[in-house]
């Protein structure tokens, strides 16, 4: 099982705005714009890394459980991966400019 460290997860959106948030004691929250392209590609940078992490946990936490929900949960894993796919894309389009 996952340990109980704090993370940080990152969200944007497609106008820009940025959403932060601290999974310790969910209290700590922060709104923001990138104020640059090296900074939205380095959030989508991370956004990608983490998304990759999050993928590898719900792998685990499908094996907890079975039939259907095993089901769900794989299927939400490949969601996600391919969510990922796109952001690799992304960043590919990105490294070619």
């Amino acid at each position: 099982m996952a340990d109980n460290h704090a993370h940080e997860h990152t969200h944007a959106h497609a106008d820009g705005t940025v959403h932060t948030h601290t999974h310790a004691d969910g209290t700590t929250h922060s709104h923001g714009v990138a104020s640059s392209p090296e900074e939205a590609l380095a959030m989508l940078n991370y956004m990608l890394s983490h998304n990759r992490h999050h993928a590898e946990e719900l792998h685990e936490l499908a094996h907890c459980f079975e039939d259907e929900i095993a089901d769900l949960v794989h299927d939400a894993v490949d969601r996600l991966e391919e969510s990922n796919l796109l952001m690799e894309q992304a960043l590919a389009l990105l490294s070619n400019e």
